[in-house]
This record gives structure tokens, sequence and C-alpha cells, in this order.
């Protein structure tokens, strides 16, 4: 398994609110975590920055090994944070902060993920690009009850407006899922600056051409890039060079 990790302010933002990390645990397990800040200048790079760092401490310290104790692991941790980012963002200072989170681990041959928020996770097998993520926003909502087409919720107004995040008040409901994994799979977390900008084909085009891991994550960001820039830009790309053994 080979991971290439990659952020860029974008073209029109004046500061990084996204944030990405890797992170193995005591048991040699790799938990890659991405987020996109939001509310306000300063707290959405706190915002992601704390829930990126605070998870990824408590994973190196820990000895997990399979999918359940994962699935538990985020049960309580993501919980945990989101409490102490609503309890943080209760401050005048930090008013309003709040994260989107990605949460992948790579257990043998499976890769175990929560979702909150309208960053994604997906996967890319031969020429398909296949989103394993359910965008939580308030389109993607209208979008499922029938009330907005693909191309209107493609460009409604209120499209950033996300219905989930790490820093609310509520008890958070994150998605969580299990994908088997096969040699030549690519898994891609993002913030929604890549996607909003590229289309799937192309991703797939970028991700499946002959260049290294690192120039496909830059690849990946020079694009979003040249159709306008319009937000921060971030890509964690896992290549999955062979079937871990069972």
């Amino acid at each position: 398994m080979e991971i290439s990790l990659l952020t860029d302010v974008g073209q029109k933002r004046t500061n990084n609110q996204d944030y990405v990390n890797l992170f193995v645990n005591r048991a040699g397990c790799t938990m890659i975590l991405l987020a996109d800040g939001m509310g306000g200048h300063r707290a959405g790079n706190i915002a992601s920055e704390m829930a990126v760092t605070d998870l990824g401490v408590s994973w190196v310290d820990t000895q997990i090994d399979t999918v359940n104790e994962v699935r538990e692991w985020f049960a309580h941790h993501l919980e945990v944070e989101n409490q102490k980012i609503y309890q943080l963002g209760r401050d005048e200072a930090y008013k309003g902060m709040g994260t989107t989170l990605e949460a992948l681990a790579v257990i043998g041959n499976q890769a175990i993920y929560a979702h909150i928020g309208d960053s994604r996770i997906g996967l890319i097998r031969g020429e398909e690009y296949r989103q394993l993520t359910s965008d939580h926003s308030l389109v993607n909502e209208l979008l499922k009850a029938g009330q907005l087409t693909p191309e209107e919720a493609e460009a409604h107004p209120q499209k950033n407006i996300i219905t989930q995040s790490i820093g609310q008040k509520d008890e958070i409901q994150p998605d969580l899922g299990i994908v088997s994994l096969e040699a030549g799979d690519y898994l891609l977390l993002n913030s929604d600056g890549l996607t909003n900008m590229i289309s799937p084909s192309e991703i797939c085009d970028i991700v499946t051409s002959d260049i290294s891991l690192d120039d496909k994550a830059a690849t990946l960001i020079r694009f979003a890039n040249n159709a306008g820039g319009l937000d921060n830009i971030t890509v964690a790309l896992v290549s999955i060079e062979e079937e871990a053994a069972l």
C-alpha cells in the first residue's frame, strides 16, 4: 500500500481550512483522516486540525487490528471529538466552528470508513470511480427527496450548507462503511474543493495514468485549480498494490 497526501489553498481563498494526515497504530494499521473546517477565518483551521490531530493521537495509542474494533473506536471517539469542538465553538472567538471528517482505516484487505459532512471517499477500480459516501448536505437531501434534479443540485446557491459536522450540539450520526480491496484499487479521500471542480471521469483518467502516486495527487489538484479552484483542495490517494493476506 502506498499513500500520497496533498493540500492546496486553491485560487480564491486566502487561507487553507482543510487538514489531512495519516497515523499508524501499534498494530501497524494505518488510518487516514481528512477534514474541511468551517466557521470564520481562524476557527475553521482550528476545527479541522484539532479533529485530525486529536483522533490521530488516539489511534496511534491503540492496538486495534479488526474492523469490529475500528467500528467501536469510531462510535466512541468521533462523538468525543464532536463535543470537544462544540464546547470550544461556544467561545466567541471560535463561534460556529466545525468540520467535515473522513476517517479511513485499512485492515488486511478491507477498508472501513466513517463519514461526516460533504467531503468524500471514492473507490477507483479499473476505469470506474465509485463514490462510497453520500454528502450530508441540504442539496443532497433535496436531491434524494426528488425536489431537485442533478443539474439543479450542481448549481444550487446553498450547495455548501451541510446537515452534519464535527462540532454540532446534537450527537453525530456518522455513516460507516466497509469495502473489500483488490490489487490495483485506489481509494481517494478528498474535500469538496476537488469534486466540485472536476468530474469522476477526469479523476479516473488521472488516477489510472502511468505516473507516480505523488504526481497523480498533484495532477488532481492542478486540474481543480485550472477549473477555477474556488475552494481549498485536499486529497489523500491510496494505492492498493497487492491484496493483503487475511
